[in-house]
């Protein structure tokens, strides 16, 4: 298999994240969207990461769908989201929460990047949605007294929850508050700890400042 994006990208991230969780070996390419635009999209035409490109040449893009063939692949019993049930629609909905934060943060990122001045009314909108996403995962997270959001390992919830925190760290610091979100902070703390994770790192560049 064969893993396209940077990994300073929270999708990118997770999916190589639940790739080693899985024990699934694959090669890296660390391509740009921008720097690396038509290469990218010679797999995938909306030029996005991440993609990942199976043994017989499929493609899959967005990284849920990516994800649904890495968990069909492993089983239900070897899955890293509960297999039915209000487990899974619980997992489901962290999920859900902390892709779209990780949407409104990258969207962020370019709004300052791509607009002089940058448009207040999006700044605030998107600030304010960040916020809301964080608040209501740290009250969630807060009341579970496992090590990780359902149980001793992590699964698909932490490693998302895990990529956001980082990439609010690295790309708006002045946003990241870990007073007010410990719990999350602590989460996160934790996971990066693992050599799943750790092994899958790259400090935060905004695009257009890349080398590749």
């Amino acid at each position: 298999m064969i893993l396209i994006g940077q990994y300073d990208s929270p999708f990118v991230r997770r999916v190589a994240v639940a790739l080693n969780l899985y024990g699934v070996p694959y090669e890296h390419r660390p391509w740009s969207t921008f720097a690396d635009a038509d290469r990218v999209a010679a797999f995938n035409p909306l030029r996005r990461v991440p993609v990942l490109v199976l043994d017989d040449g499929e493609s899959l893009v967005e990284s849920a769908a990516i994800l649904d063939y890495l968990d069909e692949r492993a089983g239900a019993t070897g899955a890293l989201i509960p297999p039915r049930g209000p487990e899974r629609r619980a997992a489901l909905k962290v999920c859900a929460l902390a892709a779209g934060l990780c949407d409104k943060m990258v969207s962020l990122v370019y709004e300052r990047i791509l607009h002089e001045p940058a448009s207040e009314l999006w700044v605030a909108r998107c600030t304010t949605q960040i916020a809301g996403v964080l608040d209501a995962l740290e009250q969630d997270r807060a009341g579970q007294a496992f090590p990780f959001w359902f149980g001793g390992q992590p699964g698909h919830a932490d490693i998302i929850v895990t990529c956001a925190m980082r990439f609010l760290r690295e790309a708006h610091p002045a946003i990241d508050r870990i007073d007010r979100w410990p719990a999350l902070a602590a989460l996160a703390a934790r996971s990066e700890n693992l050599p799943e994770f750790a092994a899958v790192t790259q400090v935060f560049t905004p695009p257009g400042q890349r080398a590749g």
